[in-house]
């Protein structure tokens, strides 16, 4: 049986708290924490603390754009992989990408 993934998936939204808007999802191949950051800069931040606890590959939201997805990407130096689902514009943040608002 192969190891257990232990990965993130980061999702942006304007009133959330890494520490509180967080869940752990376990299925037999993957362990995935949801986490929401409210923008870019606390992206990094939790990025950061996601590689010092472990986690082997982050997803992002549609929210992060291009600058976004670079900002978690340099973060992690490299060390993960990082993935992103792509929007151009994203309905959660008024219809507008993330770089448009923290970029």
């Amino acid at each position: 049986m192969a190891d257990v993934l232990k990965a993130a998936f980061m999702f942006l939204a304007p009133e959330a708290d890494p520490e509180t808007h967080q869940q752990w999802v376990d299925t037999p191949q993957v362990k995935l924490l949801t986490v929401g950051v409210k923008d870019y800069a606390q992206g990094v931040e939790t990025a950061k603390k996601l590689l010092d606890q472990g986690i082997e590959a982050i997803e992002l939201c549609g929210g992060f754009g291009n600058k976004g997805t670079v900002m978690i990407t340099e973060a992690v130096q490299g060390k993960i992989p990082v993935g992103s689902v792509r929007f151009d514009i994203h309905p959660g943040l008024g219809n507008v990408s993330g770089d448009s608002l923290f970029g």
